[in-house]
């Protein structure tokens, strides 16, 4: 039997990580050990749970202080590989599953020693969808937020395939993708100890992409694999928009595209930073300044 360690981190937000949890009991594991690991990355209120209530293995940590995406994670990355997972399933606690995403999403590593990392459809959890006017009620629960990606190098962002669209049938092909959404990813554990694990510099968002990059360059490769589901709430943690997002979004593009865009993307960055600095939003500047102040991690945002 595979042994396999599902990692998830709750900050403030127990009700979606038990929904979560409970969706997880339904994972089929005739072939799978399964552990979970809970990360609660410095609530305000210690996420409280008893795994006798589970059918599954499950460990609780604690961290006195938020740590961010990257830090919770990484804590239960590490507990992971020392409980010996031989693949890591790392998934947003605002997630609901397919009782066969974990099948489908281990099929793949059976037959190509290349792949590195498998990653889900994913759709918008009911009533979570950007243009919720746009859809009729059969859509619901079956509108795109990831089908596979890749990265915009001409503007340093992560594209999503499909998003926003209903699910035809369209994008139903198992095939290579450019760009693994933290949200839900699959990784055998011989990438985490080649590739490292996610960098603490950017804390919450571009952490993904820059993981990424590094197994890419290890010569990885990363699988869509679209019988594999999962349902997401998107930004239950985080909230969307504001000054998290001007913050963080805007610092730690700069970092990830300083690192690996090409020249002329590079040249467009540093004018676009000079913009800001004169004409962004408040945290826009903020994190332009903490970029070239090389305040990096939680940066002076809670400052």
């Amino acid at each position: 039997m595979k042994k396999i360690a599902i990692v998830t981190v709750n900050y403030n937000t127990a009700d979606e990580t038990k929904k979560l949890l409970v969706s997880l009991e339904k994972i089929k594991k005739d072939t799978i050990s399964l552990e979970v690991i809970v990360v609660d990355n410095g609530s305000k209120e210690r996420l409280v749970l008893d795994p006798k209530d589970f059918s599954y293995q499950l460990q609780l940590l604690y961290s006195e202080e938020n740590t961010g995406f990257t830090g919770g994670y990484n804590r239960g990355i590490r507990q992971a590989l020392v409980d010996g997972a031989e693949y890591l399933l790392l998934i947003n606690n605002d997630t609901i599953v397919d009782p066969l995403v974990l099948t489908k999403l281990l099929e793949p590593f059976e037959t190509d020693k290349k792949i590195g990392i498998t990653v889900p459809k994913i759709y918008f959890a009911r009533g979570h969808e950007f243009h919720k006017g746009r859809y009729t009620e059969k859509d619901l629960g079956r509108v795109f937020w990831y089908a596979g990606g890749a990265m915009d190098w001409d503007h340093v962002m992560s594209r999503h395939r499909g998003v926003d669209e209903v699910d035809h049938g369209q994008y139903d092909v198992t095939e290579q993708t450019g760009f693994a959404t933290g949200c839900c990813l699959l990784v055998k554990r011989e990438v985490f100890k080649k590739a490292g694990l996610f960098a603490d510099n950017y804390f919450l968002y571009f952490e993904d992409a820059d993981f990424t990059q590094r197994v890419k360059q290890l010569d990885y490769d990363i699988l869509y694999v679209p019988a594999a589901i999962i349902w997401h709430s998107n930004a239950g943690s985080s909230g969307s928009g504001g000054e998290l997002h001007d913050y963080f979004l805007t610092r730690n593009r700069m970092l990830f595209g300083m690192k690996y865009a090409p020249l002329r993307t590079k040249i467009a960055l540093v004018r676009e930073s000079i913009r800001l600095l004169n004409q962004g939003r408040p945290f826009q500047k903020k994190g332009i300044q903490d970029f070239y102040l090389r305040k990096f991690g939680k940066g002076s945002f809670f400052d």
